[in-house]
């Protein structure tokens, strides 16, 4: 399993990200090639103090290729270029393989 991760700073405006995120943009993410799952958070929180992040985005595909395949699709390029839509700066992205623990 290969996980995608998303994280947004706080917006300037929550309400209108949280309304043009959930009723636009996750159906746009939902429809990306090869997506095995996906889930999503807001309020970040941070062991220690305040988080850098207020929303969250996790995605699981089956392989870094089907991960690659996904976001250079027509429907990847369609999820990027909506992001400054609803957000006022742009998200930290990374992505690893999962390792499953004992």
């Amino acid at each position: 399993m290969h996980k995608l991760v998303v994280l947004y700073p706080t917006p300037a405006d929550r309400d209108k990200f949280r309304s043009y995120y959930i009723s636009t943009h996750l159906p746009l993410a939902a429809k990306l090639p090869g997506l095995r799952s996906y889930r999503y958070g807001f309020d970040l929180a941070a062991p220690a103090g305040d988080s850098p992040y207020w929303c969250s985005f996790e995605a699981e595909f089956d392989d870094i290729n089907a991960l690659s395949a996904a976001m250079s699709s027509e429907q990847g390029q369609a999820v990027a270029a909506d992001v400054p839509n609803y957000a006022t700066e742009a998200p930290v992205m990374f992505s690893y393989d999962v390792i499953d623990g004992d």
